[in-house]
């Protein structure tokens, strides 16, 4: 499908998430249109149509797959519901982006992957970390330092020539820390039949995702403690030597940045804090920082210098604000580029043969079953293999 003209998108599933990012950056792309919402919710379609009176509103998602006028879907439902909607989608022949997980379990993942793959449609998981714009820059560094160092001439090198030969050598580490605050949880989180494996799966996906984008290389093996549902710590080793470390706390606070990726390897560092500015160190010709654009802010004024401490300064006075307003939405303001948007259009280009694979299905199933390996790890007291999952 090679062309120039909008691409007709249909989303399924129309909760807080598609109604927040989905909807809205579909229906302001120059590349992609809004054709239609379908939802079982009836508030769910009404709100869509008063803020898009023309697009059509559905509650039958097979009717919709098939509309001969719609060539891509969007499928923002549960994890419960997303093989029957991927099966269709790929019976009509049709591209589908896909939240994540991908699925609820393991069997569901593989009979996701193998309708995929047999059908050869184009086919986009929603890890859209990959497509932030910080993240994608921080990505090209530390790749090309990994596969073409790039030394400072200022390393310390005490032995010079007497260094003894490593085996690990050259081998890359990234460490990942999470900060959420459960309280913004919506209820099915908790609900075991919808989220039986909870946070493990649900949130942990993105950032094992990272994890191997970034380290290119296959998991081997995985390392994971939880405490209740709200506390993870996870180590990944892979099978050329790369190590991952993840820790997980939903203890924490929406008062400080969610996110910190520090990825490490031949002398040289890169780290993305929040995707709001990434550092380097060691890299040759890298740049020492950079900022990047937030979206939404409502304090042009303050924090005018970007970045982390930028964005802390407009984070401090829109939580004066929501406290003095007893209205705790205005604590939102400045976000962070996640790559919502970006996932979008990189997937149209894609489709349309003018660009790569954003984030396919085997790469998705990957991220989870280093997600489903922790889950198994954590809840059996012992290493676990990807082998076993």
């Amino acid at each position: 499908m090679v062309n120039s003209k909008k691409i007709n998108f249909a989303v399924i599933g129309c909760g807080m998430l598609a109604r927040s990012q989905h909807i809205p950056n579909i229906a302001n792309s120059s590349k992609m249109h809004l054709h239609t919402c379908c939802d079982l919710s009836d508030n769910a379609l009404k709100e869509c149509r008063e803020k898009y009176p023309y697009i059509q509103i559905s509650k039958d998602y097979k009717s919709v797959i098939h509309n001969a006028d719609i060539d891509a879907i969007c499928i923002a439902t549960t994890e419960k519901l997303r093989l029957p909607l991927i099966a269709e989608a790929a019976k009509a022949k049709k591209p589908v982006y896909c939240e994540k997980p991908l699925a609820r379990n393991l069997e569901e993942m593989y009979q996701i992957q193998k309708i995929v793959s047999e059908a050869g449609i184009p086919f986009c998981v929603g890890h859209n970390r990959r497509s932030s714009p910080a993240m994608l820059e921080a990505h090209s560094i530390f790749r090309s330092h990994i596969e073409n160092p790039k030394p400072c001439k200022w390393r310390f090198d005490r032995e010079g020539a007497n260094r003894p030969k490593l085996p690990d050598y050259g081998k890359a580490a990234i460490s990942v820390r999470i900060n959420d605050d459960w309280y913004s949880w919506k209820a099915w989180v908790f609900d075991r039949q919808q989220a039986p494996f909870g946070p493990m799966l649900f949130e942990m996906t993105h950032f094992t995702d990272i994890c191997n984008w970034f380290l290119a290389a296959e998991p081997a093996e995985v390392v994971a403690m939880e405490q209740g549902m709200l506390n993870h710590a996870v180590i990944v080793r892979y099978k050329t030597g790369e190590l991952a470390s993840l820790i997980m706390c939903a203890n924490g606070t929406f008062g400080y940045p969610k996110e910190l990726y520090e990825a490490f390897g031949n002398g040289g560092a890169v780290i993305v804090d929040h995707m709001l500015e990434i550092r380097t160190a060691g890299i040759e010709g890298a740049p020492a920082r950079k900022v990047y654009p937030m979206l939404n802010d409502r304090h042009p004024n303050i924090g005018a210098q970007g970045g982390l401490y930028g964005w802390l300064a407009k984070k401090q006075a829109a939580c004066k604000e929501a406290a003095e307003s007893n209205d705790s939405m205005r604590i939102f303001t400045a976000e962070p580029d996640k790559g919502h948007a970006h996932a979008l259009e990189r997937f149209v280009d894609e489709i349309n043969g003018k660009g790569a694979v954003v984030c396919g299905v085997d790469d998705a199933v990957m991220a989870t079953r280093v997600a489903f390996a922790a889950i198994k790890s954590a809840k059996e007291n012992r290493m676990v293999k990807l082998s076993e999952v």
